[in-house]
């Protein structure tokens, strides 16, 4: 009886004494509020930036972009859409929106946002390897040899050298261009070219931008776009198609 009336009080000495050792190990820090608590509620609420934060008002539900100036967000690299945030904080990719927007967000938030982002299909995934007309712009033999070869003649290299011939982008570092808005494309070309956006490793892409012209850049941009992956890429035409064939007799 004895013993068990000792055992009981170290009992009743142990438990608060480990309560209190467990309420010490606390750091402070309270816990992700519930418009923190994942990277989609994050980028349907804006977390720390408010409703006019959200990334979906800009870059759509799925994260396809508008078709227009807002890129595909859907399917890129976490680590780069981290980096990009990182970028815009920094103020070496300008955007005031963005700006803010990357301001308000903290590391933990930006990897959050990456990761499901990262974890979305692309846009018509399903559908890239069904049969698909090559686009209008495989028609212009310069500007296709310009994406896969490059032009060593003016220090170009090849778009494909970082982004793939089938413009899914190649590591980590290099994002796709398949099924990015051309006009974005062109944009940033711009931007690169203008000293408005920087990052990129020894100023390749600064320094690709500065030996186009405005053309070269559009038709780039539109072709990239265009590009789907697998199979059914554009290829590299020797000429583009007749648009009629001739008679046999006058010509026409």
């Amino acid at each position: 009886m004895v013993f068990t009336q000792n055992r009981g009080f170290a009992r009743s000495i142990l438990i608060p004494a480990a309560a209190v050792a467990l309420a010490g190990c606390d750091n402070g820090t309270p816990p992700p509020s519930a418009f923190e608590a994942s990277g989609e509620v994050l980028a349907l609420s804006g977390g720390a930036a408010g409703p006019a934060g959200a990334c979906v008002t800009c870059h759509g539900l799925d994260g396809g972009g508008d078709g227009a100036l807002t890129p595909r967000l859907a399917g890129l690299d976490a680590g780069y859409i981290v980096r990009q945030l990182e970028f815009y904080d920094a103020g070496l990719r300008r955007d005031p929106h963005m700006q803010w927007i990357a301001g308000s967000l903290d590391n933990d938030a930006r990897v959050m946002l990456g990761e499901y982002y990262a974890a979305l299909p692309p846009p018509g995934a399903e559908s890239a390897d069904a049969a698909d007309p090559a686009p209008a712009a495989a028609c212009a033999p310069p500007i296709v040899a310009l994406y896969h070869r490059g032009d060593p003649a003016r220090g170009l290299p090849s778009c494909a050298s970082c982004h793939g011939d089938d413009g899914r982008g190649r590591g980590h570092g290099n994002p796709p261009l398949a099924g990015q808005p051309a006009r974005y494309l062109e944009r940033q070309l711009r931007h690169w070219r203008d000293g408005k956006r920087y990052g990129d490793p020894q100023g390749v892409m600064t320094a690709i931008s500065r030996r186009l012209d405005e053309s070269e850049m559009a038709a780039l941009s539109d072709y990239s776009a265009r590009l789907t992956g697998g199979r059914n890429r554009p290829g590299l035409r020797a000429a583009c198609p007749r648009t009629h064939r001739p008679g046999p007799r006058n010509g026409a």
